[in-house]
């Protein structure tokens, strides 16, 4: 099991073994340090990026497409609906009416008698206010035809790029489908030898070495399965054999105990990394389950230990259901409930609560015992995290893999499990396993 951090001296030196003098150590942060954020699929998005940030929704990449042809459509047609415009207006004043000359006498022009000059001031502003009447309706008609164009525009620009990202959907489909089932679908994509099609074959080729490499992990974790587990069983068989003889020397007893003892932390070790190498990747079969069930079981589990190390158990069970493997989910909740009881000051306690979250359930283990500095928490997933100058063949406190071994059972259930440090010592770990 996976033991708290080192309680050293103020300096952080072991409390075994030989000390160096004189040798400057490195003060311990006041504050732990943040861990990098994990960028999911459940992130919202934050406007202000990019050149499309005034949207009020993350826009995919068919939105930006038909974004782009429509808006590149949208300019053309102003660019030429202005040009058209100047030409037309230009065109209109070319053609304006030649100046009368009538003489002295001037004109009769609807019963009044005009000059000259005031007949052909009459003729330039009757022809420009026509002109800007024919200028006003053609470019109210051709404003409204770009508008008409443009919503055609961005309808079949819409089509058009969901014609060109199929390959590319199909593409996500099938990684998620990968991610979900097995990695022997292969996306297989026909076609013109673009490059949508080279990234397909890439992905497959990508895949085929993946599906070569779990093929591989799980025969070498089989084949060590069977070619650890036995030599170490047929070991405990002849101490257990040795031990039960009634002849045996009381020194040949004792010898035999302490061997028994090593080969019993040997297996745990071996169960651990074997457990550990199954559980590291994503779980491909999942049911619901009832996450109170699991720690019940956990829970019987370890009030022998508990009662043995005068720790008190306490429990609140609400129905929680959660989508998994009901093995490893015990697993996680036997685990940590071994590591509080085990890592307990005398007449501690340890509580453990499930309950309903959204899009989930929720399992929470806390328990009494020493101080856990809050910048040694990044530490404590680690795998074979121990005390310094600890008894490393006893086996009462585990091998040092119980935290690693629920990290990755949580990972492999796509959950969260946090670690915060409690002010009267101890800690409370909190894991969040997504329902079905």
């Amino acid at each position: 099991m996976t033991t708290p951090p080192p309680a050293g001296g103020p300096s952080g030196a072991p409390t075994g073994g030989r000390a160096v003098p004189n040798r400057p150590v490195p003060p311990k942060p006041a504050h732990p340090p943040r861990a990098p954020r994990l960028h999911s699929s459940h992130d919202t998005y934050v406007p202000g990026d990019g050149m499309l940030a005034w949207l009020p929704f993350r826009p995919t990449i068919r939105i930006r497409l038909t974004l782009l042809y429509g808006g590149m459509f949208l300019m053309a047609g102003v660019v030429l609906l202005l040009l058209m415009y100047v030409f037309i207006r230009q065109a209109l004043q070319d053609v304006a009416p030649p100046p009368f000359d009538f003489g002295p006498r001037g004109a009769w022009v609807n019963g009044d008698l005009m000059s000259t000059e005031a007949f052909n001031q009459y003729l330039s502003n009757s022809h420009a206010v026509k002109s800007d009447s024919a200028l006003n309706t053609l470019l109210r008609k051709s404003l409204t035809m770009l508008v008409c164009l443009a919503v055609i525009a961005f309808a079949a620009g819409y089509a058009m790029a969901g014609r060109v990202l199929r390959p590319l959907g199909r593409i996500t489909r099938t990684a998620r489908e990968v991610a979900s089932s097995d990695l022997h679908r292969r996306i297989e994509l026909d076609g013109p030898d673009d490059e949508l099609k080279e990234l397909a074959d890439t992905f497959d080729d990508m895949l085929e070495r993946l599906d070569r490499s779990f093929d591989s992990q799980r025969r070498f974790v089989a084949n060590a399965s069977h070619e650890l587990r036995t030599p170490l069983a047929i070991n405990r068989t002849l101490l257990e054999v040795q031990l039960s003889d009634p002849q045996a020397s009381p020194d040949l007893q004792q010898l035999g105990k302490t061997l028994l003892a090593t080969n019993e932390r040997s297996e745990q070790l071996v169960e651990g990394l074997l457990l550990l190498a199954r559980s590291d990747n994503e779980l491909t079969d999942r049911r619901p389950l009832e996450l109170s069930e699991v720690a019940t079981r956990a829970l019987e589990q370890t009030r022998a230990e508990a009662a043995k190390r005068e720790v008190d158990l306490r429990a609140s069970l609400h129905p929680a259901t959660v989508s998994g493997n009901g093995v490893l989910l015990e697993r996680i909740a036997l685990n940590l409930l071994q590591n509080a009881v085990r890592y307990n000051s005398p007449d501690g306690w340890v509580e453990i609560t499930t309950a309903p979250v959204p899009g989930g359930g929720e399992l929470v283990v806390s328990n009494t015992g020493p101080v856990v500095p809050g910048y040694e928490l990044e530490h404590i997933f680690e795998p074979f995290r121990r005390v310094r100058g600890a008894d490393r063949t006893r086996s009462d406190k585990g091998v040092g893999l119980g935290l690693s071994i629920v990290r990755s059972v949580v990972r492999a259930h796509n959950g969260t499990i946090e670690a915060t440090p409690r002010a009267g010592g101890g800690l409370t770990m909190r894991v969040r396993i997504p329902g079905g």
